[in-house]
């Protein structure tokens, strides 16, 4: 569905039937998921103008254009990414265009099983957890329903990175004045009724308990279009942020 949002090409019927009834009630989420993607790309490279070489990108659906390694290796070359999703067409797409590629590759797992992540061999094969890592979690977390099980996610991701590594987090919101309660309601509907991920926003509160553990870098957690943007950037949401939907941050472990 996020790749049908993009306007790419590597999505089935029953993506697009899905994707079309959410855009149906919520217009706005192809300018979302595009601002989503264009935030990953500024973060990413944030972290490597910082020196950081080596990214666990969870949730990271069906290659697209702006993919991690392209613009963590455009500012060093051997950085190394390890991108995880649990869906097998995601992970098939990943291998195939990073065939040929020795510092980056794909495995097929599960958001909710942290430590399964942290122990598979290909991940410890790629990712040196002793060296500062770069952990996006962009767009995955509000598909974990439960608060609690949520946060003991990256408490235990967390607990294994060194010091010196990123968080970097999008997340929906429901803070006031941005869903209305029934268009929220109605959308969630879509995903509970065509996916095995229903959508679960939060508020500003709940996301930045998040970074428990982490500093946050400036300018903090933002609104999805006010996080550095480019200096040439057109921002559709200027006026309005809080109709980009989604909190975004990115933090240092101290």
């Amino acid at each position: 569905m996020y790749d049908y949002y993009l306007g790419g090409i590597h999505n089935f019927p029953a993506d697009q039937e899905a994707a079309r009834a959410v855009i149906e009630r919520s217009p706005l989420i192809r300018t979302i998921a595009r601002y989503n993607r264009a935030y990953l790309g500024r973060a990413v490279s944030h972290l490597a103008s910082l020196g950081v070489r080596q990214y666990l990108d969870l949730g990271s659906g069906i290659p697209t254009e702006g993919n991690v390694h392209e613009v963590a290796q455009a500012q060093i070359p051997d950085a190394r990414v390890v991108y995880v999703d649990i869906d097998p067409e995601a992970v098939s797409e990943s291998l195939e265009l990073l065939a040929g590629n020795p510092y980056a590759t794909a495995i097929r797992a599960d958001v909710r099983e942290p430590q399964a992540i942290l122990d598979n061999p290909q991940v410890r094969k790629v990712i040196d957890f002793s060296q500062p890592v770069g952990l996006l979690m962009v767009a995955v977390l509000h598909f974990v329903e439960d608060n609690e099980e949520a946060w003991g996610i990256v408490g235990k991701l967390r607990s294994a990175l060194a010091p010196g590594s990123y968080l970097v987090l999008a997340h929906a919101t429901v803070d006031e004045l941005v869903f209305d309660p029934q268009l929220l309601k109605r959308t969630q509907d879509v995903y509970r009724r065509q996916t095995s991920t229903p959508l679960t926003p939060r508020t500003k509160s709940d996301v930045i308990r998040f970074f428990d553990g982490f500093e946050l870098i400036e300018p903090g957690l933002t609104w999805l279009n006010q996080w550095r943007p480019e200096p040439d950037m057109v921002d559709e949401f200027k006026d309005n942020p809080q109709m980009s939907s989604f909190h975004v941050g990115v933090g240092r472990l101290v």
